[in-house]
């Protein structure tokens, strides 16, 4: 049986997702039924990693389910979640597979912050166990033949998604195993083997030689690829380690499998009678298997290939000197095999796993999240904007009432006793807590400022000392320190802390405001809060006014008054309703993500809104017509009824004092829902606040753990280090040379390979029995001989 490669799985770390993503889920998702769920969803895909890395993985497809189940799932989740440094942060932590690359200046080990890596990383040990289970096939059997060119052409196709994609998951340069140039060479020598699995089973089924020659002749040319991808000058240096021993493997292959094409296109020139190109191209035959036994009878054995291919040149040779005598060509002359490729890598599309399940399949992306979250602020901009312009308009009306004394100079045609709109908005503040209330919410403000000053200050804090930290380290260890600067990294979490300085600044001011308006109007509302009889001696009496009791303009007053009330309720129930209005976007961003991949956010939100609010603008906007209608109106009325009102300065007096009680109802009322509206707003800020903070401390928290690992692995690295430079060491005290006949221990490889009839092979991996004596090492290939070889193959 042919010698196949397959490749080792790497080695991870533990990593506890249950901690951090239950502590998203939980901030994230309030819902008890809903966040429930997903937190056991969370404890699955814990017990899914353990599953699939936590333990030794047998060679069999289950094993592999497996592992391709997990890397759906990383597929499935990742944009579900805001994996990153300054978010959400995860530190995944491997191992090299072939646990040499710090000998070229790699590194051993990989730490990063990066689902990308995981998914990488994964997808790897899916490859490198599709290899292995490909190799442990019968290639006796269909089934097994089957089975193996499945395999390997998964296998190629994984490396080769993984060569195209690292560079751009990681965002710094991998480890030495899954750099494009080994995985690109790798996904090669898999494409290779599945080609020579179709050529063994036309050979089984005795297809024709034609045919054969053709799968041979591709086989052997996918090998040569391979072998001249380790040969580029700017890969050499890091992967030629990696295949000190597979390239031997990988030019014999090629050898062989052009050694087969001839020995089958030399059967075929057989049936057209074509015995001078039999010959010669069992001569070309002859002379490659030749040179395998030569160079590589270590590697792989060609005796019962040369044997058969030796058996028909002798029988050619003998008919064609006794009958035929036909002309031997040279092998440059013979006419170019044909190639035909039955495989090619299977294209990495998730699910690759049959039994996929998504465990967050309820769970909106990450993109849908970020796209309802613009919506909700685009909407809430929206209503907030009809909601105070109809404040506003209603503040204008109550101002320009206030300032005409109406509708309390109606009421106060008497002259001495309070007018009735005064007494019952004397009453309504005193029902809502008069200034006891008023200036309970004033005390408050300063409390809940301070909470939410310490909580981002506290935060930001905790970023500086971890970045004064690493900056230290950073000038200690110079690029050695080798991660991302933590100045960099929280410059988001830096703008956002200033944001929300901002914010509360913005703040202040804005309170301020409110505790001025209220010292402005604080004498009037202490005296609206004063019972009726102290409320009453308070008021300035006049003359009265009876006369205007039962004229027109006073009808007509009440009247425009009266709709200019009935304007105000419509107002809020317009408010209601423009506030209840409700509509679910996520199910169009996600029919938008799933058509066309991406979420125009904008143009989605901005068409539902002018759909759900059109006609409430509208009828915000017919209402402030109504109101400007009805006020001046109103003033034109006012004016003919205060030409009627007797005036003299009693009248006057009363009259201001009036305006002053009904302007300081209405900024009672405002100032009010201004003080409530900002202990809202700080409470909800101290929320905000605590999740950024906790956001501050996730990171900082990853931040020293991935600290710790690198101090660990650069304490070590240096503890590796020569203390003092070479010197030369005197000749009497070295060691004495070996002799010839000393053995010497054979290299370790770097891969697994199959073969039935190799001990050598096997031998080398394993090493020698003990008590065994170790044979002389085998000649190490000439490469630079074996380039022009192959090329003297290839131009055949």
């Amino acid at each position: 049986m042919a010698t196949f490669i397959s490749v080792p799985l790497k080695k991870s770390s533990e990593v506890d997702l249950v901690k951090p993503l239950s502590k998203f889920v939980t901030a994230t998702y309030p819902a008890a039924e809903e966040q429930a769920d997903y937190i056991r969803s969370v404890e699955e895909l814990n017990k899914l990693r353990k599953s699939a890395l936590g333990r030794p993985l047998d060679k069999h497809e289950s094993s592999l389910e497996i592992l391709l189940r997990y890397y759906d799932q990383l597929c499935a989740v990742e944009p579900k979640f805001p994996f990153s440094e300054n978010q959400l942060c995860l530190t995944f932590t491997w191992k090299d597979a072939f646990d040499k690359g710090s000998l070229f200046g790699g590194s051993v080990k990989l730490a990063l912050a990066s689902l990308g890596y995981e998914k990488t990383c994964v997808l790897f040990n899916g490859a490198a166990l599709a290899s292995q289970i490909a190799s442990e096939q019968n290639l006796d059997s269909d089934e097994g033949l089957k089975a193996a060119a499945k395999y390997y052409q998964l296998a190629s196709g994984a490396f080769g998604h993984i060569k195209d994609t690292v560079l751009s998951a990681l965002n710094r340069e991998p480890t030495m195993d899954i750099s494009p140039e080994t995985v690109g060479t790798l996904s090669l020598i898999m494409l290779a083997q599945a080609q020579e699995v179709f050529f063994l089973k036309a050979t089984s089924d005795k297809m024709k030689d034609a045919i054969i020659a053709k799968l041979a002749n591709q086989t052997a040319d996918f090998y040569g690829d391979a072998f001249k991808q380790c040969q580029y000058k700017e890969n050499l240096p890091k992967v030629l380690f990696l295949f000190q021993e597979v390239l031997p493997v990988l030019a014999a292959k090629h050898c062989i499998m052009q050694a087969n094409a001839e020995l089958h296109q030399s059967l075929l020139a057989k049936q057209k009678k074509r015995f001078g190109e039999e010959i010669a191209r069992l001569q070309h035959a002859t002379e490659l298997v030749k040179t395998v036994a030569s160079r590589y009878d270590e590697y792989v054995s060609v005796k019962d290939l040369s044997d058969k291919i030796s058996r028909a040149l002798t029988a050619a040779k003998k008919d064609n000197d006794f009958i035929y005598h036909d002309r031997v060509p040279e092998v440059k002359d013979l006419e170019h095999i044909g190639k035909a490729a039955l495989v090619k890598a299977t294209a990495i599309t998730p699910p690759l796993s049959a039994k996929f399940t998504d465990l967050f399949e309820k769970m909106v992306p990450m993109a849908v999240q970020q796209s309802m979250s613009v919506y909700s602020q685009r909407k809430a901009e929206t209503v907030n904007r009809l909601v105070g312009t109809m404040r506003e308009a209603t503040n204008l009306c109550n101002g320009v009432l206030a300032s005409l004394n109406l509708p309390a100079a109606l009421e106060d045609l008497s002259g001495d006793s309070i007018p009735q709109s005064i007494v019952e908005k004397a009453r309504a503040i005193v029902q809502q807590g008069g200034l006891q209330s008023i200036e309970q919410l004033i005390r408050d403000l300063p409390e809940l400022l301070t909470r939410n000053r310490e909580i981002l200050e506290e935060s930001l804090k905790m970023l500086g000392d971890e970045e004064s930290t690493d900056s230290e380290l950073r000038s200690k260890f110079s690029q050695r320190w080798n991660r991302t600067p933590s100045g960099d990294l929280y410059k988001p979490l830096r703008a956002e802390g200033g944001n929300f300085r901002s914010v509360l600044d913005k703040a202040v001011q804005a309170d301020q405001v409110v505790r001025e308006r209220y010292n402005t109007h604080c004498e009037m509302i202490a005296l609206l809060c004063k019972p009726e009889a102290e409320l009453t001696a308070a008021i300035p009496s006049a003359n009265p006014v009876k006369t205007l009791q039962g004229s027109e303009v006073v009808s007509v007053l009440r009247s425009q008054l009266a709709q200019l009330e009935e304007v105000k309720k419509e107002r809020e129930g317009l408010e209601a309703e423009i506030k209840g209005v409700a509509f679910d976007m996520s199910s169009s961003f996600l029919t938008a993500l799933a058509q066309d991949g991406a979420i125009n956010e904008e143009a989605l939100s901005m068409s539902q809104l002018d759909q759900s609010y059109g006609n409430y603008s509208q009828r915000v906007q017919a209402s402030l017509r109504s109101q400007e209608e009805l006020l001046g109106k109103v003033q034109a009325s006012h004016q003919e009824f205060s030409k009627l009102k007797q005036s003299n300065s009693e009248a006057n007096d009363r009259e201001e004092v009036l305006k002053k009680l009904a302007s300081a109802h209405d900024s009672y009322v405002e100032i009010t829902s201004n003080l409530r509206e900002g202990t809202k707003f700080y409470n909800d800020l101290t929320e905000i606040l605590l999740k950024f903070q906790n956001k501050c401390s996730d990171i900082v928290f990853a931040r020293k753990t991935e600290r710790d690992e690198l101090l660990k692995d650069l304490q070590q690295s240096i503890a590796r280090e020569p203390s003092a430079p070479s010197f030369n060491v005197p000749a009497y005290q070295t060691n004495p040379a070996p002799t010839a006949a000393d053995p010497n221990p054979a290299p370790r490889t770097v891969f697994v390979s199959s073969q039935s009839s190799m001990g050598r092979w096997e031998d080398r991996i394993r090493g020698p029995p003990a008590g065994a004596r170790t044979p002389p090492p085998a000649k190490p290939p000439n490469h630079c001989a074996l380039q022009s070889f192959l090329a003297g193959c290839d131009t055949a």
